[in-house]
């Protein structure tokens, strides 16, 4: 029997080879296998579409691209990798010298035998990116270029799926589906967001949650500008990124620094007592910078573990399927669920009996505990609930401030209700 960890690197073994990009068919094929998993509302957004200060570009599409040496061999063969071309690459069809070639050619001569990942999407032009040490054996004399892509009006293509919950106020978790052959970046984001969104869908959460997978930047904005009516409802979100290599976790906070979901990943990462890093917002890296974008400010973080541009692999050929591990994606879904049921469960209560303790020896709640190892901590959160169930202080107050888990808090918390001594 396979263990979640095992069919989330299955996904993204699936999802590897296909060409992907802003907009495209690449895009499309990604998004029907995801929705073999999970069912999927997809949107095609036409070219030329205002979205916020951005427009829809043009849909860009590849169906091969080589260049072929002087004695008609393949050397870089788009084939082989979809990182191979430079996306968004205008059509070639020449023949040139390899002095005039060079111009459009993308190595990393630090790590020569990788292949760097290089785009140019608002730019019209064509290159290839390759091996440096493939480039440095190639013979001087006449190559065949050819790039067979179209750029074309078309359309931008996102999808969504929700997952309801008991009220409408929304979680969003947002992934990007933009990049080609790249396992941690994004292909394991993607997988834990299906998984995740899989568990939440086996039992029914107090938030609705709804998943967004979308072109990095442009198709956050676009989501963002068709949905500026409803966003209101977005109470938390997180972006997953980078979830699949073997570093330890990093939390980017939101905007604000201080919304629900960046004390929840603290709390939960330090209680679980992983390796982990809590990192202060910046307005760069993946989407959290849209949706913290001061007009919309929504209390967006993002998780990953290595994090963007953090490890030498990152945007190359090295980013592929043995670079990331089911144990790592595992751990990444694991604290992600931990989260979510913290940010469930945290209520704000109302003490019934608050003048002077109350007995909770009548009441049968320290019977109860029957010599449970953790009764002093249990009741110790009983005493703290009732003391901070003002009205003003959330569960998450009380977690922190005395140093108890969320879920001893939480535990407490029930039974105090059951008891009539609260009320949410």
């Amino acid at each position: 029997m396979t263990t979640p960890g095992e069919e989330m690197y299955a996904l993204v073994e699936r999802m590897y080879p296909l060409c992907r990009s802003i907009t495209g068919d690449g895009v499309r094929a990604t998004l029907d296998i995801v929705g073999e998993y999970v069912p999927l509302t997809v949107h095609e957004v036409p070219t030329g579409t205002q979205v916020l200060d951005w427009t829809v570009p043009q849909e860009w599409n590849i169906r091969d691209a080589y260049i072929a040496d002087p004695s008609g061999h393949r050397v870089v063969d788009f084939a082989a990798s979809s990182l191979h071309v430079l996306g968004y690459s205008v059509p070639v069809s020449a023949t040139m010298s390899l002095d005039e070639l060079r111009g459009h050619l993308y190595t990393l001569p630090e790590h020569p035998s990788w292949v760097p990942y290089r785009t140019s999407y608002y730019k019209p032009q064509w290159g290839f990116c390759l091996a440096q040490e493939t480039l440095d054996a190639l013979p001087d004399g006449e190559y065949e270029v050819r790039i067979d892509s179209t750029l074309a009006d078309g359309h931008l293509t996102y999808a969504e799926h929700v997952v309801p919950g008991q009220v409408a106020d929304e979680v969003i978790v947002s992934s990007h589906v933009c990049h080609p052959s790249l396992a941690n970046d994004n292909l394991a984001g993607i997988a834990v967001a299906t998984y995740l969104a899989r568990a939440l869908a086996e039992q029914t959460p107090y938030y609705t949650y709804r998943f967004v997978f979308a072109p990095g930047t442009i198709g956050a904005i676009t989501w963002l500008a068709r949905n500026t009516e409803r966003i209101e409802q977005v109470k938390h979100g997180l972006v997953l990124a980078c979830a699949g290599d073997r570093g330890r976790l990093t939390y980017k906070r939101s905007r604000r620094g201080d919304a629900e979901i960046d004390r929840v990943m603290r709390h939960v990462l330090t209680v679980s007592e992983r390796p982990h890093e809590v990192k202060e917002f910046t307005p760069y890296g993946y989407d959290e910078r849209q949706y913290c974008s001061p007009g919309f400010d929504l209390g967006v973080g993002s998780l990953s573990r290595t994090p963007y541009a953090g490890y030498p692999e990152y945007h190359t050929s090295a980013d592929n399927l043995d670079f990331v591990s089911p144990e790592a994606m595992a751990d990444t879904l694991a604290v992600c669920r931990e989260a979510f049921a913290v940010l469930d469960r945290n209520r704000q209560y109302v003490n019934l009996s608050p003048y002077g303790e109350p007995q909770l020896g009548r009441r049968g709640l320290y019977d109860s505990l029957g010599g449970r190892s953790d009764a002093k901590q249990t009741e110790m959160a009983m005493l703290w609930v009732l003391n901070l169930s003002d009205g003003e202080h959330s569960l998450l107050d009380v977690a922190e401030r005395s140093g108890l888990p969320f879920d001893t808090v939480a535990a407490a918390a029930g039974a105090l209700r059951d008891a009539d001594l609260i009320k949410a």
